[in-house]
């Protein structure tokens, strides 16, 4: 499948979390992202040396100025279950309001065209690093990594695009 670019529907599906209550729920992506401007982030595992100490941590500094050039919504998203994501979100002491979803099975990576993978390194099928800017479920920007590299994916090349 070819991976989800600018212009693109994004596909229907379901991502999760963990509720109030520690037990994973459904997050449906149409229902969930309908009529918002949302950044979809994807780091290719919670705990990893890149994802956790610069990925997302340049959103976490670019949140507050991405939100106020009208973004409702930053998602972050691994491939990962619900309950690694859930502790991965806790390590971060100030989120700034970013929601952070597991895809445990890379069922929605898949779809997004946007796996990698990983089985020789001991991690299975992950996801390829990527921000995606979302409007109203159509793709507006697409800035995905190649190999492991983190150049433009980051919460400053967003909020520069924005």
């Amino acid at each position: 499948m070819a991976p989800i670019a600018v212009g693109d529907k994004l596909p229907d599906g379901t991502l999760f979390y963990l509720n109030s209550d520690g037990k994973p729920t459904a997050f449906p992506v149409y229902e969930s992202l309908k009529g918002k401007k949302v950044v979809l982030v994807a780091a290719p595992g919670a705990f990893t040396p890149t994802c956790s100490l610069k990925h997302i941590p340049s959103f976490l500094d670019n949140a507050e100025a991405i939100k106020a050039k009208g973004v409702d919504e930053i998602l972050v998203v691994t491939v990962n279950d619900p309950f690694v994501v859930s502790q991965w979100e806790k390590s971060y002491s100030d989120k700034k309001d970013l929601k952070f979803l597991a895809d445990g099975s890379a069922e929605y990576t898949k779809a997004l065209g946007l796996e990698l993978d990983l089985s020789g390194n001991g991690m299975g099928i992950r996801s390829k690093r990527y921000a995606l800017l979302i409007d109203d479920l159509i793709v507006k920007i697409a800035n995905v990594e190649q190999g492991g590299e983190f150049k433009l994916s980051g919460g400053e090349d967003i909020l520069s695009a924005l």
